[in-house]
C-alpha cells in the first residue's frame, strides 16, 4: 500500500511527524508498504503572493532529509508553478493517484487541508474524489500542546516563525524536535573576530530562511557533519558602523579552523542578549569573553 501525505511540510515539526507516524501505522510495514511525502518547492505564496510569502524554516534539500529521517521512504517535491496552482481540485486530486512517483491507495491529510486553484478543495471534497478515484482519505487532528514561554496552541510552522521571531528559541526548537537551523557558505568577511581574539565563521545564509532579531546567541556550528559549540552573533555590527546584517559564529575554542568557501550550518539553541554599542573595543572584548563563557554553560548545562 501507497500512502501519501501532502503539505510544505516547512520545518518538518512535531505536528508532521505525528502525520508521518499516522501514515506508517496505516501503510504497515510489508515490503511494498510506502509512505510518501508530497511538497513543494517554494511556498505557494510565492507564486500566488509574490513579495509576501513566509520565511522558511529549511531548506528544500534540508526539509527531503528531515521528513526521510522522520519516517517517510519516498519525498516527492513538486515544483509550485503557475501551472500546478491553477489545477483544479479534481485534477490536482487525479494527480495523486495517477502520477507514478505518488500513486496513492490512501491519502492523510490535517483537518484543514485546502487543495486546487483558489484552495477550493477541502478535505470532503478530498475524500468523496478519492471514492471515485479509488483512493481512501483519512484526516487526522493537528496537534496542539504547550511549549515553555509560548503562549500554547496548535503546533504549526507559522506559530514557530513567530517564536524565531520574537527571538524566543526553546519553544521554537521544542515545537521543531531540534533547534532552528541557518545554513549557507562561509564567505570572507572583515576578519575584525580574528583581530579581536574570536575568529568568526561569517555565514552568508540561504536565501529565504528565517533569521532571528539581532543579538548573540548559544548555538552549535556545524561542519562537514562536526557539531561544535559557538557563540553566535547576528546583526549589522554597530560598533563597528556595519551597515550589512551578518551570521557570524565563533566556534568555542577552535582558533584554528579554516572554512572559507565551506557550506556550513548553525544550529541556534538560545538568545543570550541583544545588540549592544559598548564604550570602548575593549568593553567589547570583554563582552564577548562573557557571552563565549554563556554560550558554553547553555550549551553543556
Amino acid at each position: 500500500m501507497r500512502v501519501a501525505i501532502i503539505g510544505n511540510f516547512d520545518g518538518v515539526h512535531g505536528g508532521h511527524r505525528a502525520l508521518i507516524c499516522r501514515a506508517r501505522e496505516y501503510a504497515g510495514d510489508g515490503p511494498g508498504d510506502r509512505v510518501v511525502a508530497v511538497t513543494f518547492d517554494r511556498h505557494p505564496a510565492v507564486v500566488l503572493r509574490p513579495g509576501q510569502a513566509p520565511a522558511a524554516l529549511a531548506t528544500v534539500e534540508r526539509r527531503e532529509a528531515l521528513l526521510r529521517e522522520a519516517g517517510a521512504d519516498e519525498v516527492v517535491v513538486l515544483p509550485f508553478t503557475p501551472e500546478l496552482a491553477a489545477r483544479t481540485p479534481e485534477e490536482f486530486a487525479r494527480l495523486l493517484r495517477e502520477d507514478p512517483s505518488i500513486a496513492a491507495d490512501a491519502v492523510i491529510v490535517g483537518y484543514n487541508f485546502r487543495f486546487g486553484a483558489k484552495a477550493a478543495g477541502d478535505t470532503l471534497m478530498l475524500a468523496s474524489l478519492g471514492r471515485d478515484l479509488g483512493f481512501a482519505v483519512e484526516v487526522v487532528p493537528l496537534v496542539s500542546e504547550e511549549i515553555p514561554g509560548d503562549a500554547g496552541g496548535v503546533w504549526s510552522s507559522t506559530r514557530i516563525r513567530a517564536s524565531i521571531a520574537a527571538g524566543e528559541l526553546e519553544a521554537a526548537s521544542a515545537m521543531l524536535g531540534r533547534p532552528h537551523r541557518l545554513e549557507g557558505t562561509v564567505v570572507r568577511g572583515d576578519q575584525r573576530g580574528r583581530e579581536l581574539g574570536y575568529p568568526t565563521a561569517n555565514v552568508e545564509v540561504a536565501t529565504g530562511l528565517a533569521i532571528p532579531p539581532d543579538g548573540v546567541y548559544a548555538g552549535w556550528l556545524v561542519v562537514a557533519g562536526e557539531s561544535m559549540p559557538a557563540a553566535v552573533s547576528i546583526g549589522t555590527n554597530p560598533q563597528f558602523a556595519g551597515s550589512e546584517r551578518r551570521v557570524e559564529a565563533y566556534a568555542i575554542g577552535r582558533d584554528d579552523l579554516d572554512v572559507y568557501g565551506d557550506y556550513v550550518a548553525v544550529d541556534l539553541v538560545a538568545r543570550l542578549r541583544g545588540q549592544e554599542v559598548f564604550a570602548s573595543v575593549e568593553d567589547l572584548v570583554e563582552q564577548m569573553g562573557r557571552d563565549v563563557a554563556a554560550a558554553q554553560a547553555v550549551l553543556t548545562g
